[in-house]
């Protein structure tokens, strides 16, 4: 199995007609990822690579049965989105969109998981289990099926290591991006858990950065729960405190935001650490096997 998703998960896209949308829509079909419907208020009737497109959810869920979402809908539309696919009884919407307002990605936190609803995101790249589905746009070239899980809030970094993984002979189980915060859904916490009890994944890198304090509450989750080995890097090092680096959850404030306290916490939780990303295949095939 997988987490989240799997290659029967049955997929809708709001904001299908968009640029972007209609690119990763038919990037994703391609791949393999179930598409049955897409949303877009004022485009019901057409069709996107060949993917049927409706006005609203609920007319979407009358005609097809739907898994999960995703939504590339702009950030000044997003909430309402997102509020109307939890009503439709949607149980996992990814949410790419970047700049929403903070008070927003309360409001669909909080009412998703009052309807028992899951978000990863915003401002997140997805998630891909090689081989089986992509939801949302990693490069699927760069990832290969097997039984290390990945764990993000850098979309890139993943990549970056999904590519160095697959190289070295190393496939992954699903790659997920929580995104770049300051606020989330899911957190690395919750995908740790969920890789925990996927019995097709052996092992797991996380991927952090500077800035907050989840690495430091992943490294209490791991220390207690996770039985599977752990290889996590820390990107950002010498990053100076105060400065924003590239997220908007990466900014050092007070020394739990630092690189060094990340680590020590991580360390004395058992990870294996890093120190770049071309190490991360060598300790994997070292200490994991």
């Amino acid at each position: 199995m997988t987490i989240l998703i799997d290659r029967d998960s049955r997929v809708l896209i709001q904001g299908i007609t968009g640029a972007v949308g209609s690119f990763q829509t038919r990037v994703m079909k391609d791949y393999g990822t179930h598409i049955v419907a897409g949303v877009t208020p004022g485009k019901g009737g057409l069709e996107v690579h060949g993917v049927p497109v409706y006005n609203f959810i609920e007319e979407a869920l009358q005609e097809n049965e739907v898994d999960a979402a995703i939504s590339f809908v702009p950030a000044g539309f997003a909430k309402d989105a997102a509020l109307e696919c939890i009503d439709g009884g949607i149980r996992f919407l990814v949410v790419t969109t970047e700049g929403i307002p903070d008070q927003d990605v309360m409001t669909i936190i909080n009412y998703a998981a009052s309807k028992g609803s899951i978000i990863l995101g915003p401002d997140t790249p997805g998630l891909i289990s090689p081989g089986k589905c992509k939801l949302g746009v990693h490069p699927d070239r760069m990832f290969a099926e097997g039984r290390v899980g990945v764990l993000s809030r850098s979309g890139s970094l993943s990549y970056e290591v999904g590519r160095l993984l697959t190289e070295n002979g190393i496939g992954q189980s699903t790659v997920v991006g929580i995104g770049g915060g300051p606020l989330w859904g899911l957190s690395q916490q919750d995908i740790l858990k969920m890789f925990q009890n996927d019995p097709e994944t052996e092992a797991v890198v996380l991927l952090g950065e500077v800035g907050g304090a989840t690495e430091q509450e992943a490294a209490a989750y791991i220390k207690k729960y996770m039985t599977k080995p752990v290889v996590s890097l820390i990107a950002g090092r010498t990053a100076p405190r105060g400065a924003k680096m590239g997220h908007a959850g990466a900014i050092i404030e007070g020394e739990e935001g630092t690189a060094e306290s990340k680590i020590q916490a991580l360390r004395s939780a058992g990870c294996l650490i890093a120190q770049s990303s071309s190490e991360i295949p060598t300790i994997i095939k070292k200490e994991v096997g």
